[in-house]
């Protein structure tokens, strides 16, 4: 039973179709670090006022008493990710719920990393975050329903973590695989010898 119904944690929907995210286009993304716990509130003032944003989350299921819970908590906690102009960065500072706005020095590289997060929450695949992401082989993931998908692969036991960075938090989220379905990636081996 869950403790919350699953809320927007993406607005608009078309939000990681492709846009511009040069340097002069004033639609940018603005990493939020919100007060402790204070994510899902920031969102729905966000939602409310029509800024564009980015939540991460995963279902937490757990027994408690003998009762089956569930609950959807963020990936990367005490973030948000906005995407907006200035107004919007400012309006998410007025609402009392944000410690600081961080600039995002380079968006094609933190659009990438969000654009495959968002990608394995669409899997439906259970996801883990990663608070401290360990140095592993850049791979694409061979078959199945994240087909193309690059990441980097951590061997902690059978089966094998694929992990996908968000490399700007120096964070990522993990799904399990089996390893059939790993391969090397061909751009990433110059990065990694």
């Amino acid at each position: 039973m869950p403790l919350l119904p699953l809320e927007p944690c993406v607005y608009p929907a078309d939000l990681f179709e492709d846009r511009d995210v040069s340097a002069e286009n004033l639609d940018r993304w603005w990493v939020l670090h919100t007060k402790p716990r204070a994510e899902k509130a920031l969102v729905r003032r966000l939602l409310r006022d029509g800024f564009a944003f980015f939540l991460p989350l995963y279902e937490r299921r757990w027994v408690n008493r003998g009762r089956k819970h569930q609950s959807h908590l963020p990936l990367f906690p005490g973030y948000v990710f906005l995407r907006g102009d200035n107004e919007g960065r400012v309006a998410s500072l007025t609402t009392n719920l944000v410690v600081q706005a961080l600039p995002v020095a380079d968006q094609r590289q933190l659009t990438d990393d969000l654009k495959r997060v968002y990608r394995l929450m669409e899997s439906l695949q259970p996801m883990t975050p990663e608070t401290s992401l360990q140095p592993g082989q850049c791979v694409t993931i061979a078959g199945g329903p994240l087909e193309g998908l690059e990441g980097r692969v951590v061997q902690q036991s059978r089966p094998w973590k694929f992990v996908v960075e968000v490399r700007f938090l120096q964070r990522g989220v993990s799904v399990e695989l089996e390893q059939w379905m790993l391969e090397p990636a061909a751009d990433c081996l110059a990065q990694t010898t």
